[in-house]
């Protein structure tokens, strides 16, 4: 928060913020750019960040040029301060030069590895293990009992699971930070055990969350690029293809803990790589997840034109037509535009009953009918129509397969919030407390967030027992502020 000073009167006035230096580079210029849009919606940083659920301390480093701005502070600061994507544009044309410039300043550059403070773009880092020390945002309360976002390697978060997990992501980070020597993986059973690896990962993070499931997912790509080197023909092509869907599943893992930086370096590299198999529809697929990563990410405009070019290079009558087209729905949402968010559900499920299920392709099996209307409920949620975005989740969770564990508590998270939102107070304190359980073994940062914003939402019902019991578990559960 804005710090105080006490003036020789005795009374306490506010200190005089630091004068910026714009002029010290693109990161200091972005954070002045930050500040006057706060300023200019007379926003304090405390009022600013209880809105956005960030630390005012952290903002006030970003806003200085002290630390770098993540992806996700930036499109809060965009979106909350009404600044028209003009912050949103800002970060993205300072990631780009960062690009372009890095190969010229690497000899002379240090930089950290974790991105809270560090600026290197992952994009351009050359080994899969770089996102090991990604920064996470995770829930933190504060003094004052609010609910806080603050960034710490992932590293160090597996640490603070417990021994078993931190084994785990030990051994196989450091599998990963060493790829097998040349002649060592091309057995005749290494592409068989590669898919059946990549199908039980998938299994296991529907039970479990992302957190095992990364490492041993770095480690395979680390594995599949080494034996990229030794194979030919027939071989070369399934690695390729494996390699596209390894990648893609290193996206989708990290785009479940919020680590978006890491999770736009591998739908790129997914995508990219998924040109040279000459698959289309997995390239449509991974298409498909680019929209959805977008949309999760609050950049809409990028969200509709992935979608819709999925949808454009899906085959007629596929399934996949439908997963693009559910969302570029949400898009709409994120603009405010709920009439047209509207039609395109109306149009994803058209697609969807009019389709060829083509039962040997398993890109995008999970999608049916109750699948797009969980979608739908978020977008309502998004839009503020509490009420029917409750009733849809409540339908969707109805029909929701068992072992879908952790969407379960994706779905609970947000029709809490919806509930909320509709002065459910009673029933959103006891969805909260099914969804935090779940978010508790999952380590699902879509639970989390979810989460945070009940945890606010529900502090002026403080009689309700429920909301108590929530707001206490909630206070037991996450990581304490230092």
């Amino acid at each position: 928060m804005e710090r105080t000073q006490r003036t020789q009167g005795g009374r306490r006035v506010g200190q005089k913020p630091k004068a910026l230096t714009p002029e010290a580079g693109p990161q200091h210029e972005l954070g002045a750019e930050m500040r006057e849009w706060r300023n200019l919606r007379g926003r304090s940083l405390g009022k600013l960040g209880s809105q956005i659920n960030y630390s005012p301390s952290y903002m006030a480093r970003v806003e200085r040029g002290a630390q770098s701005a993540s992806a996700d502070l930036v499109s809060a600061y965009d979106q909350a301060l009404d600044a028209g994507g003009a912050l949103v544009r800002k970060y993205r044309r300072n990631q780009e030069a960062e690009t372009r410039d890095l190969s010229a300043r690497v000899h002379v550059s240090n930089p950290s590895p974790d991105v809270s403070y560090g600026s290197a773009p992952l994009e351009d880092t050359s080994e899969p293990e770089a996102s090991s020390s990604e920064g996470i945002s995770v829930p933190a309360r504060t003094d004052d009992g609010r609910i806080i976002f603050v960034s710490i390697s992932r590293r160090a978060l597996l640490g603070a699971l417990g021994t078993t997990a931190a084994a785990v992501s030990l051994s196989d980070a450091v599998a990963a930070a060493a790829p097998p020597p040349p002649g060592t993986l091309s057995s005749p059973t290494t592409i068989e055990h590669l898919e059946a690896t990549h199908r039980t990962l998938i299994d296991s993070d529907k039970l479990f969350g992302p957190y095992k499931g990364i490492p041993i997912v770095e480690r395979q790509l680390a594995a599949m690029k080494s034996l990229r080197r030794e194979l030919r023909g027939e071989d070369r092509s399934r690695l390729l293809q494996l390699n596209a869907k390894y990648a893609e599943l290193a996206a989708w893992l990290n785009q479940d803990t919020r680590n978006f930086r890491a999770a736009k370096h591998w739908i790129r590299e997914a995508l990219e790589i998924s040109h040279l198999t000459g698959d289309a529809q997995l390239t449509t697929f991974i298409l498909a997840r680019s929209s959805q990563l977008a949309g999760d990410m609050h950049e809409p405009i990028d969200a509709l034109d992935v979608a819709e070019a999925a949808e454009r290079n899906a085959t007629p009558g596929s399934r996949l037509a439908a997963v693009a087209a559910t969302y570029g729905a949400h898009a709409h949402a994120l603009q405010g535009d709920a009439d047209a968010c509207e039609r395109a559900y109306e149009h994803a499920h058209h697609l969807r009953q009019a389709m060829d299920p083509d039962p040997a392709s398993p890109l995008g099996i999970w999608l049916d009918a109750a699948y797009i209307e969980a979608q739908r409920a978020r977008s309502l949620n998004t839009l503020g129509q509490f009420h029917d975005a409750a009733e849809s989740f409540g339908q969707a969770l109805a029909t929701l397969p068992a072992d879908y564990h952790r969407e379960r508590g994706v779905h609970l998270a947000r029709q809490a919030v919806a509930l909320a939102g509709a002065g459910e107070a009673e029933q959103a304190g006891r969805a909260g407390m099914d969804a935090l359980r779940i978010g508790i073994e999952t380590g699902s940062g879509r639970i989390t967030r979810e989460l945070a914003r009940l945890d606010t939402d529900l502090e002026r019902w403080h009689t309700v027992t429920t909301v108590n019991e929530f707001r206490d578990a909630m206070r037991d559960a996450v990581i304490k502020q230092a």
